[in-house]
This record gives structure tokens, sequence and C-alpha cells, in this order.
């Protein structure tokens, strides 16, 4: 069992302590830190957590817990994470790990220094669904991964501090495309390095210096390409969708929006539906498990079971710093209106990954390009030939 620290209070505080001590949990929140009195003393009576405090040093060095979450608006991560790095604990920080790369790196090192555990909380790759497809294209069921698109969208956070770059770091790109480069990466494969980024980012609709819209590419050595999209002004709930496609087949995944759970009422659902949900009438797409479908359960199991058994999580800080200097790149791309180089100074992948197209031998004179059944019933297979390049089909009668 361990008993855990909990910075922040906010929504994601509360997924995180709901989660926790969900399902008769051994894990247990004992203290709870908030900037408000007020929410601290809500926060520790609505979930039964003994202690609350407004001093977030006091709440790390509490001498009962041995574990402390980051729940807490971007800026305050540093500080946290040093102060937690001190005490000794071992530390679970939410997504984006920092506002930078640079800031994200001396993070990393903090807590190397200090020989304590860090796992970076990155629930959207723990989605029950992410998981087994994650599983199906390590086990080679895409062949060469090719291409990873990661899409969300919504119609904006929830609290006043996302909106200020100063506090945040961006915009849409650092509040949500970190989550959709890590599901790339995660498809792609974490070892593939990242060399460059072409992102367009605007500020489309609301009143604030962040772009609240974006669209990246990011070129990984192997030669697959990752994408992401992401908004602040999408209309309609949460739209949470992934797809990957490689030599061998393709994965599409639908998260919030399209979950098999559609319910129409005129009246009005009377409360709570899900996570973004612009409206309680008409038709809505409630989530059953919300806890579950995001990826928090599995991610919190993976994450403590890998602090029980002393080995890395599949998220950890250096996964983190990585899609700092991601997005690092996308931000100096959207300026530019150019491609722009992942600056790693610490890569700790691969380094002679293969770069080359993914050809197919059909025999030893030539190369397959495609092979189809035509609608008469007939088979054709489309060639090149090694030795002069030439393209050539070849058409077998139906039967």
């Amino acid at each position: 069992m361990h008993k855990i620290t909990m910075l922040g209070t906010g929504l994601i505080g509360m997924f995180y302590t709901m989660t926790l001590h969900g399902l008769r949990s051994r894990d247990q929140v004992t203290v709870a830190y908030s900037r408000s009195e007020e929410r601290a003393a809500k926060f520790a009576a609505d979930w039964k957590i003994p202690r609350y405090t407004t001093s977030m040093a006091d709440a790390i060095n509490d001498p009962e817990t041995d574990v402390v979450v980051i729940g807490l608006p971007n800026h305050l991560h540093e500080e946290a994470v040093t102060l937690a790095a001190k005490a000794g604990k071992a530390i679970l920080c939410t997504k984006p790990l920092a506002r930078s790369a640079d800031e994200a790196l001396r993070m990393l090192k903090v807590v190397e220094e200090a020989g304590v555990f860090a796992g970076y909380l990155e629930d959207l790759v723990y989605t029950p669904k992410t998981l087994k497809a994650i599983k199906s294209t390590q086990a080679g069921a895409l062949g060469k991964v090719l291409w990873a698109r990661s899409r969300e969208t919504h119609p904006g956070p929830h609290s006043d501090w996302f909106w200020d770059k100063n506090q945040s770091g961006g915009g849409a790109i650092i509040d949500m495309g970190c989550h959709c480069i890590e599901i790339s990466r995660n498809f792609i494969g974490k070892a593939n390095k990242p060399l460059e980024v072409m992102c367009w980012a605007a500020t489309q609709v609301h009143p604030i210096e962040a772009e609240d819209s974006a669209v990246g590419l990011v070129k990984y050595a192997s030669g697959a390409v990752g994408q992401f999209e992401v908004s602040w002004t999408f209309r309609g709930g949460m739209d949470l969708r992934d797809e990957v496609s490689g030599t061998e087949g393709t994965i599409w995944l639908n998260h919030w929006l399209r979950t098999g759970f559609d319910m129409f009422t005129a009246v009005g659902e009377g409360g709570y539906v899900a996570e973004k949900a612009e409206t309680d009438k008409g038709w809505l797409f409630p989530v059953g498990d919300e806890n579950g479908a995001l990826g928090y359960v599995e991610m919190f199991a993976d994450q403590l079971n890998a602090l029980d058994e002393g080995r890395p999580p599949m998220e950890s800080f250096y996964d983190g710093y990585v899609v700092n200097a991601i997005m690092d790149a996308a931000y100096r791309s959207a300026t530019s209106k150019q491609w722009e180089p992942v600056i790693l100074e610490d890569w700790r992948g691969d380094t002679d990954t293969d770069s080359g197209p993914a050809i197919r031998d059909y025999d030893a004179q030539y190369y397959l390009i495609k092979e189809e059944l035509m609608p008469d019933g007939r088979s054709k297979l489309i060639l090149k030939d090694k030795q002069t390049g030439s393209v050539i089909q070849r058409v077998s009668e139906a039967g």
C-alpha cells in the first residue's frame, strides 16, 4: 500500500483521486494540497482524505506519505518535482511534464540525481484500446509503421491558467499535443528518433495570446510520420481519435464520441454527461467509465506496480522530456513556417534506424508494387523490373 500526497484539487486531481480510491484500491491519498483553503477542505471531505494543507512543502514532506502525485498547473511542476526529489519521495507528474524542453531536462536531471522513482502521467496511451493496439503493433501486426495520426479536440479547457501561456507554456499544442505526440511515439517506436517538425498553429476564435488550433507533422528517423491535430474550437464535446498505418495493416481508434453508448433526450440528462460535453439535451454520448476510458486505471496500475517491482514505468520523465522537445520544435515551426529540427540534448534511443522505403520482392526479377482483385474476378499484379526500372502489369483470369 502506498500513502499518497495529492498536489492539486482541480479536475485532474479529482480524476486521479477517484481512480486511486476506486474499486477498493489499496493505495490511498492521505494528504491533499491546494492553493485554496476552501477548496482543500472540501476536496479532503469529499474524498475522505485525513489531512490537507495550503503549503506545498508541508504536503510533500508529510512523514507518512511515500508518493507525490503532481496534478498542478504547468508552471508549478518544476518546483513540486524539486521539493519531492529533495524529500526522497516517488514522483508521478501529470502531462505535460514541463513548459519547455529546457525545463523538462532540468526536472529529469533532478530526479535522476536524487535517485527517486519518476513516472509521467500520460493517461491517453494507457486506454485499454490503445494498450491492445500498441501491443499488436509491436508484435508486427501492421508491419513497418509508416504513419500515425492522433487527434484531440474540444471546446477548450476548464481552468483559467490553461488560457495564460505564461503559466501553461502555450495553448492547444502544449495542452493536448503532448497526448497526441506520445501516442504516435508509442506506435512508431520510442527508440525511433524524432528529427524535425512542420506545424501550423493559429488563434482562430478566442481572445488569447496562445494558439487555439494546430496541425503538425513529426518526421522520425525510420521515415515514419506522426501527425497531430489539436483544437480548442471544436464544438460538440471531446473528439479523441487515433489512426495507424503500416506496410501490412491499419488501426483506427475512436475513444470518446463513438463509444457504443448513444442516447437521445428531449428533456435533459439532468446533470453531468461526460468531460467537455456541451449540452445535456439532444443526442448525447455518455461514457460508462470515464476513468477507465481515459486510461487512468491502467496508468496508475502500471506506475505503482513499476515502483513496487523496481522497474521503469511505461511512461517516464524521459518520455515527457522528448515530448517537450518535439513541442518546442512545433512552436518554432509555427513561427518560421518551415521544418524545424527537434533539439534533444539527451537522446537515449537508436542511432542507426532504417529510413529506406519498405520495398517488397515479388521474385528475383521484379519488385511487387501492388496486388489486387478486380471486380470481374481477375487478379492483377503491378510489378517493377529491378534492372530496367520499367513498370508492368500481369492479369490472370478468374477461377
